[in-house]
């Protein structure tokens, strides 16, 4: 018998065979009566198997990795190869006793021993008889044991009922293996090969998909008869199992493509919960209806849910839209509909949060607090649309957060610049897949409240494609009449956006279409002075800086000499970014000298300052001298602030030609054409003559050629520059200019007023002429920043030359 291999299947009704495996002759009757009359040794060692049991005449593997099974099958395998093998009752017990497995067990011959790479080992065991333990010997290295034979009762060879049976047995195994998609055909002829009657029982018993316990109980039976009945119990509930399984899979049964076949697999889990009483989506859609009732919406989004949810309910869970339909039902319930955070009306309180995150600004200060003054009278009142315009860095963005804080309202941020997505607003139709809602509608699902400060930063930089305009989609929710019922693609219904605060922020109004900047109240945010930088660096980066980079006050600190010279030396802006950049470079210098242990001055001196930044760069708007007949310094905007322009001519004999160079744009070239002819016009103001101007050639010039620049507010200057080369008198010192000029002789204002002061001042200008209108605009500016600057204001062209010009000549002046 030692030779003979059995086959073994693994799980008769369920697992795999390997259909490589080698078809080996099976137990016959004659085998197995030499089998029944071998001699059951006095005593054994006992291997207790956790997961399994082993049947007479059977073959199985087991794989040991106790210590004490290694020991007690390589010492059997030196040995006679026989050993009792038992179940246990707990297979969670590491190291179990006498008590821990069943008396009953299988003895067992050693067929192979398999050494495993990871240091366990597969032994081949092939049952012989059952055996009970007597008693217990030693437990050291391993169990051994005294035992018994169990006597088998087996009926008589002419009892039909026994023989049915064992047919019956046959028969249904023979169709278990049909019915299962996992045993292949094979395995039919291994059981029709089967002579012997009780080892069929033994081998379909062993290879039943039943729990350790149901097989030890057949193992204990000792009647092969009442053992045979037990076994095709077990086998008629194996193949129920298996016609049910079957006949839910034909009931979802047909051609299938590769959506369909998830929709196959997806379909027998439904039927088999509901064989089971119970469907997996109804849960979920129950759970919504659920929370629907805790929401306290209007009975118009209530209505709208249910029918959606209905919707839902009949869906298809396996179609496209099912998930999209789920998506906007977790959208209704998600979104805070008439939730509304508490307003703080506390306006002291708001004052000081204002005050404490920004300096200066006093006018976007004070509307702030007008429009909380209002909102705590009325408390109804819709609210604004405030659009902050201004240079990049003055705090446009972080004015947001201050707000919401000052209120007590959550803070909501959108980036638009680059958006050229309508749908990126108004949201996705459903009818898309992979539709979503709008900006707009998300961030209030984020923000938990239908009342939330809402800053849209850079709403300049909207762009259009062919996906549609996103600034005519918001023309909607900025207008307090419109944005009480504003109307998503995804939604499909309104959202009351009236109680959101819309804080638009923007660099520039001119790309701005005039529909949308006519929704909004613009707050010109203008660049900070010197003086204003300073503070803003002494209270708030510097110390936000030296936070950041893991320092204290004790470390460094600096003076406020030394930030005027960083200021004024190193950044050329309106906002304070590169200020903060250039005091961030300070205290990584400082930083890196207290890391590496070395000395280091803990107060910034103008010579670190130097040594760490390089030489100062920007000293190039600096007033130049007035030595040059033709030379006049203009001022211009930007859009980083404000900046000084130097206006340059020159004359050559020719035929009174006039050339134009710098990179200028078409109003400013115009405005030079219009200087030069009203010069011509006067000339007798002027003491020059008409005639001798048209014999030469002028050549205008703005420096820096590389940067394009337009506008009519270089009129006065090209003028001053004109008059000032054909009468070769010198301009005054100190002086800068800036107005528009017409054809009559009128001067006209210009804007940016307060950022051209600014500049004029960083370049150390003491006279400034500017329209009469002009003057309402520097009445704004707080006066102490307009220390040392005398305001010159003009009506007519000819007022700009007695104000810029002197009476003396320059330095070897042409004589025309």
């Amino acid at each position: 018998m030692s030779n003979h291999n059995i086959i073994s299947i693994d799980n008769l009704s369920l697992q795999e065979l390997d259909t490589d495996a080698e078809l080996i002759p099976l137990l016959t009757p004659e085998d197995e009566e030499e089998m029944s009359k071998e001699e059951l040794p006095d005593s054994l060692p006992i291997l207790s198997v956790r997961n399994t049991v082993l049947f007479p005449g059977v073959v199985i593997p087991i794989s040991a990795g106790r210590d004490k099974s290694i020991k007690l099958i390589n010492d059997a395998n030196a040995g006679n190869k026989i050993i009792g093998v038992v179940a246990q009752k707990n297979e969670e017990i590491e190291d179990p006793d006498k008590n821990d497995i069943y008396p009953i067990g299988t003895v067992a011959k050693i067929l192979r021993v398999l050494k495993m790479p990871d240091g366990n080992i597969t032994v081949i065991l092939q049952g012989k008889k059952r055996f009970e333990i007597d008693s217990v010997v030693s437990e050291l290295p391993y169990i051994k044991a005294t035992v018994k034979e169990v006597e088998e009762v087996r009926p008589n060879s002419i009892d039909t009922e026994f023989s049915a049976i064992v047919d019956s047995i046959r028969e249904l195994a023979i169709e278990i293996i049909r019915e299962s998609p996992n045993i292949p055909t094979e395995a039919t002829f291994a059981i029709k090969n089967i002579e012997s009657q009780s080892f069929l029982i033994n081998f379909v018993s062993s290879n039943m998909n039943l729990s350790v316990k149901e097989k030890q109980d057949l193992l204990m039976i000792n009647a092969l008869k009442e053992r045979a009945l037990e076994t095709l119990r077990f086998m008629n509930v194996e193949l129920q199992k298996l016609e049910l399984k079957n006949d839910i899979q034909s009931k979802v049964r047909f051609d299938l493509d590769q959506q369909q076949r998830e929709y196959f697999l997806h379909q027998q889990m439904k039927t088999i919960q509901e064989e089971l009483g119970g469907v997996s989506n109804e849960q979920e859609i129950e759970d919504m209806r659920q929370k629907a009732k805790t929401k306290s919406w209007n009975e118009k989004v209530s209505k709208n849910f249910d029918k959606e949810l209905s919707k839902l309910q009949r869906m298809n869970p396996q179609a496209p839209d099912f998930g999209i339909q789920r998506n906007y039902l977790e959208l209704f319930l998600e979104l805070p509909w008439d939730h509304f955070s508490k307003d703080n009306f506390d306006l002291k309180r708001a004052q000081k949060i204002i005050d404490r995150d920004h300096f200066g600004l006093e006018d976007v200060k004070k509307r702030i607090i007008e429009h909380l003054a209002v909102l705590k009278l009325r408390n109804d009142m819709k609210s604004p649309i405030i659009c902050l315009t201004g240079p990049p860095g003055v705090g446009k963005t972080s004015i947001g957060k201050s707000i919401a804080e000052a209120l007590g309202r959550e803070y909501v941020r959108i980036s638009l610049g680059g958006l050229r997505d309508e749908a990126e607003i108004r949201g996705h139709r459903k009818t898309y897949i992979g539709a979503m809602p709008g900006r707009i509608i998300q961030s209030l699902k984020k923000a938990g409240t239908s009342n939330p400060v809402f800053v849209l930063d850079e709403i300049d930089k909207l762009s259009n494609s062919h996906q549609g305009d996103p600034s005519s989609a918001l023309l909607e929710v900025l207008d307090p009449e419109q944005n009480s019922d504003f109307y998503d693609n995804f939604l499909e219904m309104g959202y009351d956006l009236s109680k959101v605060m819309f804080i638009a922020t923007s660099n520039t109004m001119s790309t701005i279409q005039p529909a949308l900047r006519d929704r909004m109240e613009v707050i010109k945010m203008s660049g900070y002075t010197i003086e204003e930088k300073t503070e803003i660096a002494r209270q708030h980066l510097f110390p936000k800086q030296l936070k950041e980079h893991g320092l204290t006050t004790k470390d460094l600190s600096i003076g406020k000499k030394q930030l005027e010279k960083i200021v004024e030396g190193y950044t050329r802006e309106s906002g304070v970014r590169n200020l903060e950049q250039k005091l961030a470079q300070v205290i990584r210098n400082a930083a890196k000298s207290i890391a590496l242990e070395e000395e280091y001055n803990k107060k910034v001196t103008d010579e670190d300052i130097v040594k760490i930044l390089g030489a100062p760069k920007l000293e190039r708007d600096k007033y130049e001298n007035n030595d040059v007949a033709g030379v006049v310094t203009g001022l211009a905007w930007t859009s980083v602030g404000g900046d000084i322009l130097f206006i340059e001519s020159l004359i050559s004999v020719g035929k009174g030609t006039l050339t134009m160079t710098g990179n200028l744009g078409t109003v400013m070239k115009e405005s030079a054409t219009i200087a030069l002819e009203y010069i011509k016009a006067n000339a007798g103001l002027f003491g020059l003559d008409s005639e001798v101007i048209s014999k030469y050639n002028i050549h205008l010039h703005v420096p820096e050629g590389a940067t394009p620049k337009d506008g009519p507010s270089a009129g006065i200057a090209m003028l001053t520059s004109l008059v000032s080369l054909l009468t070769q008198k010198k301009v005054k010192k100190s002086i800068a200019m800036t107005g528009e000029i017409t054809l009559r002789g009128k001067v006209l204002p210009v804007g940016g007023i307060k950022e051209k002061i600014l500049a004029a001042k960083r370049a150390n200008i003491k006279e400034i002429i500017l329209c009469h209108e002009n003057k309402s605009d520097v009445d704004e500016i707080n006066q102490e920043y307009l220390e040392g600057i005398t305001f010159h204001y003009v009506k007519m062209m000819r007022e700009v030359i007695d104000f810029a010009l002197t009476d003396h000549k320059v330095k070897n002046a042409k004589k025309l």
